[in-house]
């Protein structure tokens, strides 16, 4: 207690004063000095016994945050009576709470980004295989229409590596929370057509056939760029399910309640099991013909809550799958 400066210079006042006052009380009469050496002398310990009590609080105060800051098992700092130094562990507590709160959030983005960073490796490592294969294979092969095939072929494999990394950054900036969304109205029959233009050529390849049912003036409020981008993604899965020859039918419904915007393909449809996890990152499902990465829906799902709508898949009772994405009023 003695180490502390301010309680020395205070003790050397006090006996400063306290000398003082016997001495002054003395000169008036012997009693009144013994007096008040007594009194002095008792405020002097009262104040020590209370000044040493309150240094023992503040130390098992302190020993409380060192067990907060090195055992993961103990989070809060006990209470104690009313007073100063309650009000002071109240907020300790509260904010050692807050910082273990970060900690435990730091951590889950850690092993967040490792396996991200192993479903990316995972993902990459098949066109890669492929694309070493096809060079390889250029070596052995001095014919030129072989060599442009393959070239070909390898040029493929980077431009789907480049859509995957694509996709996964948008993804990564999602799940930082860095993207800041506008809040804007927007004309959903618009909103459909930039979503199907980058379609529109491979779905004429195909010959598959679009319907689209979208009255004017139909609006919701969030970000252009965003929602189209995941609209486009929910469509070329569409695309692809339907495939040669197949049909896609867009339907938007304007409600008291919410705005919906439906997408029926003419494809297989969905297995029950596959209900469950088509929207899960890097699923692919159980068609082994099935192309992509796995990416697009899960990337429409996140883009689509992070803007107050809600995104789900069923079968269609006329065969085919169906997704609906509402946004409500």
């Amino acid at each position: 207690m003695l180490r502390n400066k301010e309680i020395r210079k205070f003790a050397s006042m006090f006996f400063l004063i306290a000398f003082g006052t016997i001495l002054a009380a003395y000169n008036i009469h012997p009693a009144a000095g013994f007096l008040a050496a007594f009194s002095i002398l008792l405020s002097g310990f009262l104040f020590f016994l209370f000044t040493r009590e309150r240094y023992g609080k503040i130390a098992q105060i302190s020993e409380e945050i060192n067990q907060v800051l090195h055992d993961a098992e103990k989070v809060y700092i006990a209470d104690c009576e009313e007073g100063e130094l309650s009000i002071l562990k109240s907020e300790i507590g509260k904010m050692t709470l807050r910082l273990r709160e970060q900690n435990n959030a730091l951590k889950r983005e850690k092993e967040h980004l490792a396996q991200s960073l192993e479903d990316i490796a995972h993902q990459l490592r098949t066109p890669l295989t492929s694309a070493n294969l096809i060079l390889s294979l250029l070596e052995n092969h001095p014919q030129e229409d072989v060599k442009r095939e393959l070239l070909f072929e390898t040029e493929q494999l980077f431009a789907q590596m480049d859509m995957l990394l694509t996709s996964l950054l948008k993804l990564s900036r999602l799940d930082a929370g860095i993207i800041t969304f506008r809040r804007e109205k927007l004309d959903v029959k618009k909103l459909i057509e930039a979503a199907l233009h980058p379609l529109l050529i491979p779905m004429e390849i195909h010959e598959i056939s679009l319907e689209v049912e979208a009255p004017e003036g139909v609006c919701i409020t969030g970000d252009f760029e965003w929602l189209a981008e995941g609209l486009k993604n929910v469509l070329k899965n569409c695309m692809e399910s339907a495939k040669e020859c197949g049909k896609i039918r867009i339907i938007c419904q304007d409600t008291a309640l919410y705005t919906e915007i439906s997408v029926h393909d003419s494809g297989r449809g969905f297995k029950e099991k596959e209900l469950l996890k088509i929207f899960d990152r890097y699923y692919r499902g159980e068609d082994s013909h099935t192309v992509g990465f796995g990416i697009g829906l899960a990337l429409s799902r996140s883009i689509v809550i992070r803007q107050g709508g809600t995104i789900a898949a069923k079968n269609h009772p006329e065969g085919g799958a169906v997704f609906i994405i509402r946004f409500p009023k």
